[in-house]
């Protein structure tokens, strides 16, 4: 039998105390593999760290299909749930057009201007500080860019044929596969875009002319003005994107302060003449752009069916933000339906060619009108 390039993808997971037992029983899930399958995703919890090569082994050899992407990551979004702090394995199998697909680690400039512009859903390794150049350079090559960082501890936890780390890594997906992605942040907006005019690495000392500080506690109210310990990891910077408004922005952390000298450090060196916004983690307004962007997906879909999606989710998102398990894949399934989902918290999300954080990414492969 051949492949239907309209099938949807098959996706399935498992939990276990052992790597192979969660395998096998995710295999299991995935039987029959669908007709002309050639490209898989590939996912695991940190308790499988030291376990990558010997599934991508295990499913390349019982599924015949050779070309797998994914790694380890802090926790799994799969399906309807969400899972953190055990063993688990998950696998997506499907049918890519052959001659439009690439699976790569660090360089793919000459694949990626054949086939430009391309879609690059990618794998990162936050140990390495050029990740970010990384992503910048694969998209200026590419086109568009979707994915995010994975486990910070353990061996290689990127996988793109084969179990490696650092840079990027992942698939070029070519012009003639449709994609469609959406990013959502998980922060709101406090006030707006402000200007630095004297920094040094990421110390800002003067925004608009005047202390940071001083903007800092306007923007946050009175109450929080008074005991400034109360905004650690309430409070955060971002950063806009060039050339863009507030409302696409890369939050970075607000590390320190100096009620002295009116300084804050932020954990990005931003130069004098940069912008940059205070924003609060909200899980109101995180629920509400993430419904934002799903509608806008749905009516980008047209009445078209999802073949497969794949989520990536910042760490201190899903259960952390909104107050219970499963919140994240249970929105998406009940503004899309349901379709093939698999996907991972990230230690840092990757969409166009930023690395954001407190963001989630969703990528769809469409299939055709019914």
């Amino acid at each position: 039998m051949t492949a239907d390039p309209a099938d949807p993808f098959r996706v399935a997971y498992a939990k276990a105390d052992h790597w192979g037992i969660a395998a096998k029983a995710c295999l299991d899930r995935l039987t029959p593999i669908p007709p002309g399958a050639n490209f898989g995703f590939l996912y695991a919890t940190e308790a499988f760290a030291l376990n990558l090569s010997s599934m991508l082994t295990f499913l390349r050899e019982t599924t015949r299909i050779e070309h797998w992407v994914g790694g380890v990551a802090p926790g799994l979004c799969v399906e309807d749930a969400e899972i953190r702090d055990e063993g688990a394995v998950a696998a997506m199998i499907g049918h890519l057009p052959p001659d439009q697909f690439r699976v790569f680690i660090g360089d793919a400039a000459d694949w990626a201007k054949r086939h430009f512009p391309c879609v690059g859903l990618v794998h990162g390794d936050p140990r390495d500080p050029d990740v970010p150049k990384a992503v910048t350079d694969l998209a200026a090559e590419a086109g568009f860019l979707a994915g995010g960082l994975m486990s910070a501890s353990g061996p290689a936890a990127q996988l793109a044929g084969i179990a490696t780390d650092g840079g990027l890594a992942g698939v070029l997906l070519g012009s003639g596969i449709e994609v469609l992605t959406g990013m959502t942040q998980g922060c709101s907006p406090l006030g707006e875009v402000h200007t630095v005019t004297e920094s040094w690495q990421g110390v800002v000392m003067a925004l608009d002319g005047r202390p940071a500080l001083d903007v800092l506690k306007e923007e946050v109210g009175e109450l929080l003005a008074r005991d400034l310990r109360r905004i650690a990891g309430y409070i955060h910077v971002g950063l806009p994107a060039e050339g863009d408004d507030s409302h696409d922005y890369q939050v970075r952390t607000l590390i320190g302060i100096d009620p002295g000298q009116g300084w804050i450090a932020i954990g990005e060196h931003v130069e004098e003449g940069g912008r940059l916004i205070f924003v609060r983690r909200d899980a109101n307004a995180a629920r509400a752009d993430l419904r934002r962007m799903l509608i806008g997906l749905k009516e980008r879909l047209d009445g078209r069916p999802i073949r497969a999606g794949l989520y990536v989710s910042c760490t201190g998102r899903g259960e952390y933000m909104f107050g219970h398990k499963d919140a994240e894949p249970e929105l998406l399934h009940e503004v899309l339906g349901d379709f093939p989902l698999i996907g991972f918290f990230a230690n840092g999300e990757i969409s166009r060619d930023h690395l954001y954080g407190f963001t989630g990414v969703l990528t769809l492969l469409p299939g055709p009108r019914p």
